[in-house]
């Protein structure tokens, strides 16, 4: 039977757990693929660090990018991470080298895909990266492969288990983002540093990707990006009360010929389907012609899901599939116009923490008709102890544009206490 041998590059907790897997998976990945996957040599930055694995010294190589010239190497899987760095000079060199590539790295892809999808199709080897997006969620799959036939319109979801787990707890279990954030790090769930899950740009990373694929665009930066870092418990029991949860999605929509991408906590309807999905799981839901609405949920991160999805990209080359890395061409892929969402239409929550005195409520709803945005609800909660008040507002649909300038507006009054909030409501 053939073989296909295998250069694993990074050695972390994944890394670990995939080299475990193909080892003892060996014979039956053969049998299903008809070829044999051969890991012949590993790199890792900490050779000594415990790994609970015994890795022959013959297999550890001197330097990563011996992976990429090795003649015998035929595919190189980068567990690295990071844009720029070892990840990328190790696949780079390892596509010019005619080498495959499987990788986890959103990051990479997300800023350097359509030049790395250039040199693989030149050189007729593959670039795979299902493990790039939603961890265990086959959603890059499905998009090449089972959704063919469809013209997607629309592609949301939840798309980071981090911030999802985050937003689940603070709701269940009526914590404080901080204690949540803190009970996450200790399970794993959240790194050391969870800046990228936390300020959005781990889902923008992966909605780049996914709107490339839906809509066969080359990759595109202009993007609305903002986090959960400001929501609190006050939201959280507000949004309940008005028959909300609140969600971290990314949204990727063709709307008029223009593509609209947009990551930001959403208020959605508690009856919803993404309402339910709790914890670390991720959600992707796909609006397409003619299928219809399609879903997909599942771990989105951890070795296990990971490693699911590296295992599925190894199996597509070791039967011998080459396949362009963004589904079509890169001749064919299209230039699209990518709009900021300043144009678009929300229906908006909006709160105000403001010194409770008289003229005050007369003054955010005048700023508000003099920008022709009208209220559909409000609530007042005073707090007469302190001397300050609290004001709900939602908005009926509105351009984006319109309630940003209210909020620059009113931000600048003396009355008010802290900075407005402001959350997007989708009622889908």
């Amino acid at each position: 039977m053939k073989k296909l041998n295998i250069a694993i590059v990074g050695l972390g907790n994944i890394g670990s757990y995939l080299y475990k897997y193909l080892i003892k998976n060996k014979k039956i990945l053969a049998e299903k693929n008809n070829c044999v996957p051969n890991i012949i040599y590993v790199s890792a930055k900490n050779k000594k660090r415990k790994r609970g694995i015994r890795i022959s010294k013959k297999k550890w190589l001197n330097h990563y990018l011996e992976a990429t010239t090795n003649k015998n190497v035929d595919l190189v899987i980068e567990l690295v991470g990071g844009a720029e760095g070892v990840a990328k000079k190790l696949v780079f060199n390892a596509l010019k080298n005619k080498k495959h590539v499987v990788t986890a790295n959103k990051a990479l892809i997300a800023k350097y895909g359509d030049q790395l999808a250039k040199i693989a199709e030149s050189n007729k080897v593959n670039l795979e990266f299902e493990a790039a997006v939603c961890g265990g969620v086959p959603i890059i799959r499905s998009l090449k492969e089972s959704l063919i036939a469809n013209k997607i319109k629309k592609i949301y979801g939840i798309f980071n288990g981090t911030s999802n787990y985050i937003l689940s707890s603070m709701d269940k279990e009526n914590k404080s983002f901080l204690d949540v954030l803190t009970d996450a790090k200790k399970l794993g769930y959240a790194e050391a540093n969870p800046k990228a899950d936390l300020n959005g740009d781990d889902v923008s990373a992966k909605l780049k990707i996914l709107s490339s694929l839906c809509f066969n665009s080359f990759l595109n930066k202009n993007i609305h990006v903002e986090g959960i870092k400001d929501i609190d418990k006050i939201d959280i029991i507000n949004a309940n009360t008005l028959g909300y949860k609140i969600k971290l999605l990314g949204f990727a929509e063709l709307i008029n010929k223009k593509i609209y991408q947009r990551v930001h906590p959403t208020m959605i309807k508690k009856t919803s389907y993404v309402a339910s999905i709790d914890g670390v799981l991720n959600a992707v839901i796909i609006n397409g012609e003619p299928v219809g609405q399609s879903i997909i949920q599942g771990e989105g991160a951890g070795p296990s899901a990971t490693t699911s999805a590296l295992v599925s990209d190894i199996s597509s080359i070791l039967r011998g599939n080459i396949k362009f890395p963004f589904s079509i061409s890169g001749k064919k892929r299209k230039k699209l116009s990518y709009e900021n969402i300043s144009e678009r239409f929300f229906s908006a929550y909006l709160r105000f923490d403001v010194t409770d005195k008289s003229g005050v409520l007369s003054n955010i709803t005048s700023i508000f008709s003099n920008n022709n945005v009208s209220i559909k609800r409000l609530i007042q909660n005073p707090n007469k102890n302190k001397g300050t008040s609290s004001i709900v507002i939602i908005t009926h649909i509105s351009k984006d544009k319109s309630i940003s300038k209210i909020l620059k507006t009113i931000n600048k009054k003396s009355y008010i206490k802290k900075k407005v909030k402001l959350i997007r409501i989708d009622e889908n």
